[in-house]
């Protein structure tokens, strides 16, 4: 069992956290910080700053992609997984507690980004460190939109602009999606445009996918693999119509029930799959989750998250520590196999 915590971003403050039982059923429980809000379910700590009227979706008739400032600096690898080990921070730029995207000033959080990616270059020397920020551009939302979709489309100004911050600083970006009630191949038409940079790849949430319907946080969702499939040739197509290095898919997974049928994943040579371990704890239960969810239904490639506040709430009395401990590189690395993808949060 593995206690968890979830993002959504709202205009009022929203934290909570998750566990799941034995069996696998979810049950929730609200946080102590929480402010009037719903309740959600897992992998991120929510926002108490939320993104202001900027954040929300405008169309506008130039081309953003071709400003200067969105020219990658320094030399992609043509293919980044399994060569090198990508080293994420999360979050959204509009909130200072969803992760560490958005928690430090830009310059600040790039040093902390940089500083990670020495320690993980040192612990493992055999694997080029590639440094990546990774958005929630599409975030699920406790109440209906317009559309009545529960879901918010980050602007094209907040995109840009992280993608921005990425590309001046030799990091990659990648766009996560949590869908709410909408469609999933609609989402992944809307961020279609950055996609075709070669430097932005794609994230996907299943806890906030709400087939039954449910607000999201009252449950955690769930993706089958026609969904991981639809996600896997929309990119492979990308790749293909544009000539570009192969896309990486981040599929985030805490609990059995967030990917069903996962035997029925169909790999593509133009797309590496990442199913990356979500929750938030001690670390013998990050590592258990790992094991139940991870490794038993392999797919393609492995990524583990990190949480530097959540991952202390709790000592871990399976291990040495009298104290909250926060995963080193040399633990993670001791992981069989050794994930290939790092978040922090």
């Amino acid at each position: 069992m593995i206690a968890v915590a979830s993002v959504l971003i709202q205009f009022n403050a929203l934290t909570s956290c998750s566990s799941t039982n034995g069996n696998g059923d979810e049950t929730t429980q609200t946080d102590s910080s929480a402010v009037n809000t719903p309740t959600p379910a897992k992998d991120s700590v929510s926002a108490t700053t939320s993104p202001t009227t900027a954040s929300v979706d405008t169309t506008t008739n130039t081309d953003p992609l071709k400003a200067d400032t969105l020219q990658f600096a320094g030399t992609l690898p043509d293919t980044l997984l399994p060569n090198h080990r990508i080293l994420a921070y999360y979050g959204n730029p509009h909130s200072t507690r969803m992760g560490a995207l958005g928690e430090y000033p830009r310059k600040e959080m790039l040093r902390r980004l940089d500083q990670e990616a020495e320690r993980w270059q040192k612990a493992d020397p055999s694997k080029p460190i590639q440094k990546a920020l990774h958005l929630v551009a599409i975030s699920a939302q406790g109440t209906p939109q317009k559309d009545g979709k529960y879901r918010l489309r980050m602007s094209d100004k907040t995109i840009r602009k992280v993608m921005s911050w990425g590309a001046q600083h030799g990091a990659i970006v990648f766009l996560d999606i949590q869908v709410g009630l909408a469609d999933l191949k609609g989402e992944m038409a809307f961020l279609e445009k950055y996609l075709k940079l070669p430097y932005v790849h794609l994230g996907i949430d299943p806890e906030f996918s709400m087939k039954t319907g449910a607000r999201p946080g009252t449950r955690i969702g769930t993706y089958d693999a026609s969904d991981v499939n639809d996600a896997i040739q929309f990119l492979s197509r990308i790749v293909k119509e544009n000539n570009l290095p192969p896309k990486v898919l981040v599929v985030h997974r805490f609990t059995q029930r967030m990917v069903t049928n996962y035997q029925n994943i169909k790999l593509d040579p133009r797309v590496a799959v990442v199913m990356d371990m979500d929750g938030w704890g001690p670390p013998s239960l990050k590592i258990d989750s790992y094991r139940d969810y991870i490794v038993k239904e392999p797919v393609q490639y492995t990524g583990f998250k990190l949480f530097y506040k959540n991952d202390l709430k709790k000592v871990d009395y399976r291990s040495k520590h009298k104290v909250p401990h926060l995963m080193e590189p040399e633990e993670v690395l001791a992981l069989d196999p050794k994930p290939l993808y790092i978040q922090y949060q």
